[in-house]
């Protein structure tokens, strides 16, 4: 197995300038990612910050305690009470059994960087991992795909909670979810590894209380020897945590709001697409009621529900940020900010559309008095197994044209090459012969009758659909006589271009184990990877 460096084609305007350093865009951050000596630049700055590490340690023994973590994490999270450690971060939702391939990905860019940076530096730099169990946006993390013959089928886990409950509260119940896990199981193809692997995810489930326990419990299995260390947004005692920091955010909304969304309007006036929408007013905190979340917005002395849900005063709100932080959580705006008012950040992680958001935050980081961190796109990966290797080469099929194009065209013209001469090119030449050969016949049937002539008209239009029924009636064998090949040609599609995008964005790492067994994860992992802008190709 190796790792190949791709550069896929890419119209994205925004990753291209953002790797090229395209200075109307850096304006938009405090550091050039890519930048020599950009780490110790950061770390010098965050010498002039305070952090509450032991109350923060504190909180991250209990969890991880919780999740099952293994004593490397533990001791990562013992060395963060050091005054001159640092963390890479990044963060994703609890997605079914890890989510999508990025977000295994998005640990491993972590990973990588946190290892690297601490050689280079010498001092500790611990991985932490952000769980966003405070979001509520269920439809996004309760699916997995996995392969159903030549398609993809999506496997959802419904629960019966209100769409605006968070993550973190949704309660998992273990016979729907056993229920749903055999329903994934009798997707895969039993293997070696399939009955151990069953059990240790059964296992799982059955110990875990929420869809946030089950997602941090399975990737501490996944990562059992690499010291992450996860945090849950979402969580009472990490809410306990942000007390302060709600208020501060609460009382200086009205220096940051504006700013952020006249940020927003620079940037889609530079011609860059950034998938998030603000207004002047947005309060960017959630306040929870009735199990629900409801996003606030500034109206004078007032916090107001985005549609009239509620109505709280602002001394009321800031009551509320130290005494019941718990009912306040953060939106994509103040979630960031957050995030760098409880770790010591060297840098954070995120996919394209995040680091683009990240863009329009600098005034709320500024308001608050701290830069924002360096921000690095994830590695982007697509796994190649020698089975699919073996197909594309004998195609000649690229593998950047597989991942970044998919083999749509190649399918089609490999199976029109297999008749001689094409059967598309033979049925218009035989409707071309028939249409000629037929217009005397026409031209006379009109000059003795006009209506005679129209069901002329109407024989020639009958001649050419029994020709294309016979075409396709052709095209249909030729299917059948060539469907071992084309199965081949498909799986290659679905496997490297599904949904014409990126496998990341749709595969589950529970494909890989099930065929491979932890064994898997040890290999991918421990890949040297490059944090460029190649994307990476992983061989089996």
């Amino acid at each position: 197995m190796h790792i190949e460096q791709i550069t896929l084609n890419s119209s994205n305007k925004f990753l291209t300038d953002y790797f090229n350093h395209h200075s109307e865009l850096m304006e938009h951050y405090d550091y050039e990612p890519y930048a020599d000596n950009v780490f110790k630049q950061r770390v010098n700055d965050l010498k002039e910050r305070d952090f509450e590490r032991e109350k923060l340690s504190g909180v991250l023994e209990k969890l991880n305690k919780r999740w099952g973590a293994s004593q490397k994490t533990f001791d990562n999270i013992n060395r963060l009470r050091k005054s001159d450690s640092v963390v890479v971060i990044g963060g994703q939702q609890a997605g079914l059994l890890g989510g999508p391939l990025y977000t295994i990905h998005k640990i491993i860019s972590i990973l990588h960087l946190a290892k690297e940076q601490e050689k280079k530096l010498n001092i500790p730099v611990i991985p932490v991992f952000w769980i966003a169990g405070e979001d509520h946006d269920y439809d996004e993390v309760n699916h997995i795909f996995l392969p159903d013959e030549l398609k993809l089928e999506k496997l959802t886990w419904k629960d019966k909670y209100n769409e605006k409950t968070s993550v973190s509260e949704r309660k998992l119940k273990s016979t729907e979810g056993i229920n749903w896990l055999n329903s994934v199981f009798s997707k895969l193809d039993e293997t070696c590894h399939s009955k151990d692997l069953y059990q240790k995810i059964r296992d799982i489930m059955e110990q875990s209380d929420t869809i946030v326990d089950f997602f941090a419990k399975f990737m501490h299995e996944l990562f059992r020897e690499t010291g992450i260390v996860f945090i849950d947004s979402g969580d009472y005692l990490v809410r306990r945590l942000e007390n302060k920091y709600f208020k501060e955010l609460i009382e200086k909304q009205a220096d940051y709001s504006k700013e952020v969304f006249h940020y927003l309007q620079r940037m889609r006036k530079k011609g860059y697409n950034v998938s998030v929408d603000v207004d002047k007013d947005d309060g960017h905190i959630f306040y929870h009621q009735n199990k629900q979340r409801i996003l606030l917005k500034r109206d004078g002395d007032y916090w107001v529900g985005k549609n009239d849900e509620c109505r709280i005063s602002h001394v009321d709100l800031l009551e509320v940020a130290i005494r019941q932080p718990e009912l306040l959580s953060n939106n994509v705006v103040s979630r960031p900010v957050m995030q760098e008012k409880l770790f010591p950040t060297l840098a954070f992680f995120g996919g394209p559309s995040e680091v683009a958001y990240w863009s329009i935050l600098k005034p709320a980081f500024s308001a608050l008095e701290m830069k924002m961190p360096p921000v690095l796109p994830r590695i982007s990966i697509t796994i190649i197994e020698r089975r699919l290797q073996k197909i594309m080469s004998h195609y000649a099929i690229g593998v950047k044209e597989a991942i970044s194009e998919g083999i749509m065209e190649t399918k089609q013209n490999w199976l029109i090459s297999q008749s001689v001469p094409p059967l598309d090119m033979l049925s218009d030449q035989v409707k071309q012969m028939v249409t000629t050969a037929h217009k005397p016949l026409a031209v006379q049937a009109k000059e003795i009758k006009a209506d005679v002539g129209k069901y002329a008209e109407k024989n020639l239009q009958y001649i050419l659909e029994h020709v294309e029924q016979l075409t396709n009636r052709m095209e249909k064998e030729l299917h059948m006589k060539y469907s071992k090949e084309l199965a081949d040609l498909e799986s290659v599609a679905i496997h490297l271009h599904p949904y014409d995008g990126l496998q990341e964005r749709i595969w589950n790492v529970i494909y890989y184990l099930n065929k491979y067994g932890y064994s898997f994860m040890q290999n991918i992992i421990n890949q040297e990877y490059e944090i460029n802008r190649n994307h990476q190709a992983f061989y089996l």
